[in-house]
């Protein structure tokens, strides 16, 4: 692809997103590739390209502020990309509207650069009557979420959910220990800074390339481990990972086995695990045998069976990510109340074929980034209903408005048999 610059980047990555059936990340991860963007500009265009995608509602507020009549969605595409620089990054006006106008077609330019001026105008005014619109559109999410979030949490923690997700997530790493000590890791990377009760962890002002490539960390949010410490695994033993790529909490868990035994990792998406074989190897995990399997057709495999029965259970479970939109920006925009009685009967699947593989006295987990209760508390009582011999060991979670920290919920099943 032709040097493109971080606007036009941002753009067409927007318009991939609203054209094609497929992530935000994968879209604009994939464009950046192609391009020879400095490093600032890559920066840039990431901002601008989740900065638009987290605004969307609020932005069209705006755009019905200015005209009435229908806007095509090429243009309204434009004038997500202005009206943000303008109103929300802060951009210089003459700079948001001359570079937002280069973008477009000559049919275009008359009419976005004289909506871009008037906004510009009228910014005062704009800004007032966005503040005092509902939560859905001041937050730019979808009002069903919102309506849920308030009958479960309150009033006051679904106004933060909201604004956290409207934030830039920072970077976490985990230290991996199977290479490298805490101690000795922020030494050798002092741009990294220790997070308080969690002593494996530390946050980054950027992605940090060369400890990555050493496999001396795993970018991940501390919330992810919930599921892992629940589980509790210990060396010598056979651990299950149904659901494992892009396989963090797997390392995790070779690292608390101390890199000895055995974890069978598991991940139905033939794409996801070439990408859970290099992190693994990455990080100097020699344990983990890796296969293609789907829960939800009620079988096993030979390969897995030939291992079974498991001394420890992992069912890290596909959900609907409630709890990681900050991370996951697109999220909130392809997510339908149905979802929320689809996945539970998915979860439900692949908790109930994985379950049969667990021994006598052994432990299963099943943990979500989902704040949704049909995806955690209810699953769990349905598991427990169906399997009268497993008992409700330890449940725990993390709520981003309580724990300032990625959503996440975890479940410890014993199997008394």
């Amino acid at each position: 692809m032709a040097q493109l610059s971080a606007r036009r980047v941002a753009l067409t990555g927007l318009r991939r997103w609203r054209m094609e059936a497929r992530f935000a990340d994968a879209i604009i991860s994939n464009l950046l590739a192609e391009t020879k963007l400095s490093i600032p500009d890559r920066g840039f265009a990431l901002e601008l390209f989740y900065g638009v995608l987290r605004n969307l509602t609020l932005l069209d507020f705006w755009i019905g502020c200015l005209r009435t009549s229908q806007v095509d969605v090429d243009l309204r595409d434009l004038l997500r990309l202005g009206l943000y620089q303008l109103f929300l990054l802060k951009t210089a006006e003459h700079a948001a509207v001359y570079e937002t106008v280069e973008l477009a077609s000559k049919r275009q330019r008359p009419t976005i650069n004289g909506m871009l001026r008037t906004a510009g105008r009228r910014r005062n005014e704009l800004l007032s009557r966005a503040g005092a619109q509902p939560l859905f559109v001041r937050t730019s999410h979808p009002q069903f979420l919102i309506r849920r979030w308030k009958e479960n949490f309150g009033a006051e923690a679904a106004e933060a959910l909201c604004e956290w997700d409207n934030e830039p997530p920072p970077v976490y790493g985990r230290i991996n220990r199977l290479k490298i000590d805490p101690e000795k890791f922020l030494s050798l990377y002092p741009e990294s800074g220790p997070i308080e009760r969690r002593p494996d962890f530390v946050e980054f002002q950027s992605v940090p390339t060369r400890a990555l490539a050493l496999g001396h960390c795993y970018i991940q949010d501390p919330s992810t481990l919930i599921a892992c410490e629940l589980l509790d695994p210990k060396p010598a033993e056979k651990v299950l990972d149904a659901c494992a790529a892009p396989g963090g909490k797997t390392a995790y868990i070779a690292q608390l086995m101390k890199n000895r035994g055995t974890i069978v990792a598991c991940d139905r998406d033939a794409a996801r695990l070439p990408v859970l074989k290099d992190n693994i190897a990455r990080l100097g995990i020699g344990i983990v045998h890796s296969f293609r399997h789907d829960w939800t057709r009620g079988r096993v495999s030979k390969e897995i069976a030939s291992v079974a029965p498991f001394d420890r259970i992992l069912v890290d479970a596909p959900c609907t990510n409630t709890g990681v939109m900050r991370r996951r920006v697109d999220v909130r925009w392809r997510l339908r109340p149905e979802d929320l009685i689809r996945m539970p009967d998915e979860q439900f699947e692949i908790t109930r074929t994985a379950t049969k593989l667990l021994k006598p006295g052994g432990v299963l987990v099943y943990s979500t980034c989902s704040i949704e209760p049909e995806e955690n508390g209810h699953l769990v009582e349905r598991l427990l209903n169906h399997f009268p011999q497993m008992r409700l060991g330890d449940e725990t979670s993390s709520l981003p408005f309580r724990d300032h920290f990625d959503g996440a919920f975890a479940a410890r099943l014993i199997n008394t048999a």
